[in-house]
């Protein structure tokens, strides 16, 4: 038995398995098929009524579409009463239009194809956090993201088996000029993996660089041969600007993704107290109305073109505020939410791992899981915002991001449901070790132990005496090591250099056209 009671040796093999888990993980799937059924928390009645409020409001209290004429004429022709900037949308008008036109699913294109995604149904894809100008880890703190940051989030985003998606920007690289570094964005994204991702749409002539970006990317496969329509290898996202307004920033990158047969998420940005009252029903209402507004629009613009019903919605603190996360308001509002978007009939995305804490700390992780696990059993098609979120959106941290990721791991085992194969009824192992006996050594227990149950890569399970032995680490600092190690070992995917140059080339050009401009 020495050789069991040998710390050196008892540590070693632990310390050994621990940084396998800790590497980079191989394999994975492009979504989560889902194997359970959603929890739906408002009934019939509920979701009806907010239904017939969201029509009131688009109706009575219309949208505005600001600063953009060409909108106000596709409404006007269309039939919508519009005064102004002001759209009233009749009864029923905005609904017809999506059921009739928008896609109940879409594939969003990976380079590599075996990566590409599935939005709509009973999916669920996950991405990383996407706009943050600040970044934080445990070695440097709080400061301003770079670009060497955005290409680190896209190789951890790579690595990570549970992230099916890259996102835009998972933290803005302030050392670049911001007119041209989507360029270097889109281009991070590109080399550093081969799962899907997005356009920047801070400015529609931005939107179309990276359209034409794509082309390069993805080539032959751009152009879907059997319909002659442009795939979609690109979402990008068109925020409102909250109550009921869209601005022509916005409506203008969504256009170009439109017109291009690229998704746009359209995502009123919601925050109850503040752009929607408090009651949760009236916020849930004008969030409805506001995405079908937006949705309804970009039919109009091109019948087809790929719309997924976002929605970001907070509590705000009545004492401070400050925007909330993790509350049980937020969890009724997303669940109704997820919900409504399959009444009608497009995907849905909604929640992250979302909190308001300013380090990776309890709050945060409580905060956040209670968003996530709302947010998968609700059944969101396609979850931004997944790992790295910290301080309300102002910070991605490399250590929550890895925390985070851990998370979604679970939630890849608890979407997936029951196993009740003869292997998961475990009826023959439950006859040959029989009453009063244990089944650590029985044959089933053997052909499983490997797979039976998830294993973080994190979390610690040890006595106090061996955790404090190992340097008595909380999951910060494991957390630390393992984006570090992820980074170590990262290669990127293959490439071709032909099309390496090609975008080379193209943001070389178009860079050279522009000077440097900080808007």
């Amino acid at each position: 038995m020495n050789h069991l009671a040998t710390p050196s040796r008892r540590g070693g093999g632990r310390d050994a398995k621990r940084a396998a888990r800790l590497g980079p993980a191989k394999g994975g799937v492009p979504f989560i098929s889902r194997g359970i059924p959603y929890a739906e928390l408002l009934d019939e009645e509920g979701l009806a009524l907010i239904e017939n409020n969201a029509e009131r409001i688009l109706s009575e209290i219309g949208c505005e579409f600001r600063d953009d004429p060409e909108a106000l004429e596709i409404w006007k022709a269309a039939g919508a009463d519009v005064t102004g900037e002001l759209v009233r949308m009749p009864k029923g008008m905005c609904r017809q239009l999506i059921q009739d036109h928008a896609p109940k699913e879409f594939v969003h294109q990976a380079r590599n194809a075996a990566r590409s995604t599935t939005i709509g149904g009973k999916r669920t894809v996950f991405a990383p956090t996407a706009g943050p100008p600040f970044v934080r880890c445990l070695d440097k703190g709080r400061r301003y993201g770079t670009i060497e940051d955005f290409n680190n989030f896209a190789k951890l985003t790579h690595a990570s088996p549970w992230l099916h998606s890259s996102s835009t920007a998972m933290c803005e690289p302030v050392d670049l000029p911001v007119n041209k570094r989507h360029f270097d964005m889109f281009f991070g994204n590109a080399v550093h993996t081969d799962k899907p991702f997005f356009a920047a749409v801070s400015q529609p002539s931005r939107t179309e660089d990276c359209i034409e970006m794509a082309r390069i990317l993805f080539g032959e496969r751009f152009v879907d041969p059997l319909s002659g329509e442009n795939a979609t290898c690109l979402m990008g996202v068109m925020n409102g600007n909250s109550p009921l307004t869209y601005d022509a920033t916005m409506l203008g990158a969504a256009k170009v993704l439109a017109r291009a047969n690229q998704a746009t998420l359209v995502t009123p940005f919601i925050m109850a107290g503040a752009m929607a009252p408090t009651g949760l029903a009236g916020a849930i209402a004008v969030t409805l109305a506001e995405a079908m507004a937006g949705m309804a629009f970009l039919q109009l613009v091109k019948p087809g073109a790929p719309v997924i019903f976002g929605s970001f919605v907070t509590t705000l603190s009545m004492q401070s505020g400050a925007p909330t996360y993790g509350t049980p308001e937020c969890s009724l509002i997303i669940n109704a939410l997820l919900a409504l978007a399959r009444r009608l009939g497009v995907p849905s995305r909604t929640g992250g791992s979302l909190c308001a804490s300013k380090i990776a700390d309890a709050q945060a992780a409580y905060e956040s899981a209670q968003t996530l696990q709302t947010t998968a059993l609700g059944g969101a098609n396609f979850v931004l915002q997944s790992a790295g979120w910290l301080e309300g959106g102002l910070v991605t941290g490399y250590e929550k991001f890895m925390m985070d990721c851990d998370q979604l791991g679970m939630m890849h085992v608890l979407l997936k449901g029951y196993d009740l194969s003869e292997n998961g009824q475990a009826m023959d192992a439950i006859r040959e070790v029989g009453p009063g006996k244990h089944f650590f050594g029985c044959a089933h227990t053997q052909a499983n132990f490997e797979n039976a149950f998830y294993r973080s890569p994190l979390a610690d399970y040890a006595s106090w005496e061996q955790w404090e032995s190992e340097g008595a680490q909380d999951i910060q600092q494991r957390a630390n090591t393992a984006w570090k190690k992820t980074l170590a070992e990262h290669e990127d995917p293959p490439l071709d250099p032909g099309v390496r140059d090609g975008l080379d080339d193209y943001i070389k050009r178009r860079k050279s056209q522009m000077p440097d401009a900080n808007y």
